[in-house]
C-alpha cells in the first residue's frame, strides 16, 4: 500500500496550473509521476495527449460490470500575495492540509491511487477503469471527453462512474450546465471636461470564502464588477474611462475591480472617457438578472457572474459565467441578445460551453451502493447537488450512472485552499469499498 499523504505532497509540488488566457497548460510531469506510482503498485496505464493536454488511463479485469474512477490533477491559477504560505508546498496546520489543488482536485487523485493500492485483483469481477485528466478546469474536452472517446473505441463505455471531484464526503447526483457568454464592443472614445476619479470594489464572501463562480450567491456575496455596474447606473452622469482588476479566469470571481471614470464639470480639464465601456459596464446588472429557463430542478437555480474583462486592440470584451440546468444554448443566447439590444445594440455576442450536466436518479444502484458504503464507514450519507460543474457531464448524458464524491475542505479556487486531514483517509476507504462493491454485483 502507498502513503496517501506522500502522494499528495508530491502532486502539490508539481505545478499544474491551467490558464489558457495566459497560454499556461499543465506539463506532462504530473501524469509521468502518476504513471510511475501506478506501475509501482502493479497497475498498467497509458498517457493520452489531446491538443497539448495530458491524461492517464488504465484498466484491469474484463467483462461486466465496467466501473470507472476518475479525478483531475489540473488546478486554477494562484495569486501568491493572497496566500499565507507557498501554495506549491504541502503544509499541515491544526489537522488541515494546505496547498493549491488539495481540495480541487489532487486530494482525490491521491486517495484513488491509495485505494487502488489496497485492491486485490482477485476481488475484481468485471472491469475497473481508472483515469486522471488534465483539463477539467477549462471544460474537460481534451481530458475527460478524450478519455471517454478512447474508451468507447475499445468497447469499454462504463456502466458506473465515480468521479472524485466533490466535497464534504457527500454523494453528488446533480450539477448544472455551464456556458460562457462573451460580449464584445468597440471603444467609443471621447473627451469630457471634468474630473477624473476612481473607486475600488472588493469581493465579499461572508459565508463561504471561495472565488469559485459556482458558489456565488446573490444577496449574500458581493461581486466587484456587479458593484461597479450598479455604481454607474446609480450615478448616471459619470462616464467610465477604464476598468482594471484581478481577472484570473472565467469561473473565478475577481478579488477586486477598480473603475476609473470622469465626473463632468465645466471647471475641470478635458479628460479621455469611453461611452462604449460605460454602456458595457452598466449592462452587467441586467445581464446577471437574465431570465433563463431550466429543464430540471436545481437547488442553485441560475447563477450568472461577469468574471473576465479584457481590452484588446480597441475592443472591450466581457465574459460571463452562466450556470443553468439547461442544454438550450440557442434559447440562452436569444435572451442575452435581447438584453444587449436594449442596452448596447452595437455589441456582439458569442456563446460557448454547454457541454452537459450531471443528473443521476437518487434511487439508482450507484447511489444506493455509495450510501451503503458510507454507512459502513460510520458516515451518514448526504445525497446532494453540487454547485460547480464536473467531468461527469460527459458521461451522464450517455445513460451512465454517475456520482461525484470528494473531501472535506475549503477555499476552493481561492487563497489558502485546504482539506481536513481526517477526510483524506476516509476518502481512501470509501473508494476502496465502492470499487469492491460495484465490481461484485
Amino acid at each position: 500500500m502507498v502513503d496517501v499523504l506522500n502522494i499528495l505532497k508530491e502532486l502539490v509540488g508539481i505545478e499544474s496550473v491551467n490558464d489558457p488566457s495566459r497560454s499556461i497548460k499543465p506539463s506532462i510531469k504530473c501524469v509521468q509521476y502518476l504513471e510511475s506510482i501506478l506501475r509501482d503498485i502493479g497497475f498498467k496505464s497509458e498517457i493520452i495527449e489531446s491538443n497539448g493536454y495530458y491524461s492517464i488511463l488504465g484498466y484491469v479485469g474484463y467483462g461486466y460490470p465496467i466501473v470507472m474512477l476518475m479525478a483531475h490533477y489540473d488546478t486554477v491559477p494562484v495569486v501568491f500575495e493572497e496566500w499565507s504560505s507557498n501554495p506549491f508546498t504541502l503544509g499541515i496546520v491544526n489537522n488541515r492540509i494546505y496547498g493549491r489543488g488539495v481540495f480541487d482536485d489532487k486530494g482525490n487523485v491521491a486517495a484513488i491511487i491509495a485505494a487502488l493500492s489496497r485492491i486485490s485483483f482477485e476481488k475484481i469481477n468485471g472491469t475497473l477503469i481508472y483515469a486522471f485528466t488534465g483539463d477539467e478546469e477549462i471544460g474537460g474536452v481534451n481530458g475527460a471527453l478524450a478519455v471517454r472517446e478512447n474508451l468507447k473505441s475499445k468497447g469499454l463505455t462504463p456502466n458506473y462512474l465515480v468521479n472524485g471531484d466533490g466535497s464534504d464526503l457527500s454523494i453528488i447526483v446533480r450539477r448544472r450546465n455551464v456556458f460562457n457568454i462573451e460580449v464584445t464592443i468597440r471603444e467609443e472614445v471621447t473627451y469630457i471636461r471634468g474630473f477624473e476619479r476612481s473607486i475600488r470594489f472588493n469581493v465579499l464572501t461572508p459565508v463561504m470564502n471561495t472565488r469559485h463562480a459556482a458558489y456565488f450567491t446573490h444577496g449574500v456575496d458581493t461581486h466587484p464588477l456587479i458593484a461597479a455596474s450598479q455604481y454607474l447606473r446609480v450615478n448616471s452622469n459619470l462616464i467610465a474611462s477604464s476598468i482594471n482588476g484581478l481577472f484570473i479566469k472565467s469561473n473565478v470571481i475577481p478579488s477586486w475591480v477598480e473603475l476609473k471614470y470622469v465626473e463632468p464639470s465645466l471647471n475641470g480639464e478635458l479628460i479621455k472617457a469611453d461611452y462604449a465601456l460605460t454602456s458595457l459596464v452598466k449592462s452587467i446588472i441586467p445581464m446577471t438578472k437574465a431570465s433563463l429557463h431550466s429543464e430540471f430542478y436545481s437547488d442553485y437555480g441560475v447563477t450568472i457572474t461577469p468574471n473576465m474583462y479584457m481590452y484588446i486592440n480597441g475592443l472591450h470584451k466581457l465574459i460571463l459565467d452562466v450556470r443553468v440546468m439547461s442544454r438550450r444554448s440557442i434559447e440562452i443566447i436569444d435572451v442575452f441578445s435581447g438584453i444587449l439590444r436594449e442596452n448596447i445594440p452595437s455589441a456582439s455576442i458569442k456563446i460557448s460551453g454547454g457541454l452537459g450536466y450531471l443528473n443521476t436518479p437518487k434511487n439508482s444502484k450507484i447511489v444506493a451502493t455509495a450510501s451503503r458504503v458510507l454507512k459502513e464507514l460510520g458516515i451518514e450519507p448526504r445525497i446532494i447537488e453540487g454547485a460547480g460543474a464536473s467531468d461527469s457531464r460527459f458521461y451522464s448524458p450517455l445513460g451512465i450512472e454517475c456520482i461525484d464524491f470528494g473531501l472535506i475542505g475549503g477555499n476552493m479556487h481561492g487563497p489558502n485552499e485546504y482539506i481536513e486531514a481526517k477526510s483524506l483517509e476516509k476518502a481512501v476507504k470509501f473508494y476502496t469499498r465502492i470499487i469492491e462493491e460495484l465490481t461484485n454485483p
